[in-house]
């Protein structure tokens, strides 16, 4: 069986997602990213000491983009993973897109706005990130405006990887306001029976 090592709170969710999506039995192993490099048994498996970390039978693999890539490209039945060279590689630029251009500033807003206590927090500088947003976010909703997904009339691993990304969103009191595309994209992914069944 499958292992997982992550919480749901953490970037192991694409994972559980994923697999839920799948159908794939799995099992859990809670680590906190916080007490991730103090943990030997994860230690073996990823030496970075970080979350998530993916164990199916003799192969070990993490970070939680590549892991999904695996994932999908292995267990696929449902039409998750594309089927031609040109939209693999979308599902890769959308999922590494979504890193370098999103991710580190809604991180920012979500510290900022919502996770940490009240003392820590500092508004200019939630305030700053969700400005840095401003240019994905029209990038983003420039591509989604008269398509349903990122690679277009199907829900992909693709729109899976991002959206997974855009929780954090929530917790960061974003305004889409401006960007219509984005936000009816984010709630159509987020409604999903199998992120539902993840998160519960």
């Amino acid at each position: 069986m499958i292992t997982i090592y992550g919480i749901k709170a953490s970037r192991a969710f694409r994972c559980m997602w994923l697999l839920e999506e799948l159908g794939v039995p799995y099992q859990r192993i809670d680590v906190a990213p916080k007490e991730a490099s103090q943990r030997l048994d994860l230690l073996k498996v990823n030496p970075n000491g970080r979350v998530p970390a993916l164990v199916d039978g003799a192969f070990v693999l993490f970070e939680s983009m590549a892991i999904n890539a695996y994932l999908a490209e292995r267990y696929d039945t449902v039409g998750l993973w594309p089927a031609s060279r040109e939209d693999r590689a979308r599902v890769l630029q959308w999922s590494c897109w979504g890193v370098a251009e999103v991710e580190e500033a809604l991180l920012v807003c979500m510290r900022h706005r919502h996770t940490w206590a009240a003392e820590r927090r500092e508004p200019a500088k939630a305030a700053e990130a969700e400005q840095k947003l401003q240019r994905p976010l029209k990038v983003l909703e420039g591509h989604l405006a008269g398509r349903p997904y990122l690679l277009g009339e199907a829900f992909t691993v693709a729109d899976l990887n991002l959206a997974a990304i855009f929780t954090w969103a929530r917790f960061g009191r974003i305004d889409f306001g401006p960007y219509p595309s984005v936000a009816r994209w984010i709630e159509g992914c987020l409604s999903r029976p199998a992120r539902k069944k993840a998160v519960a």
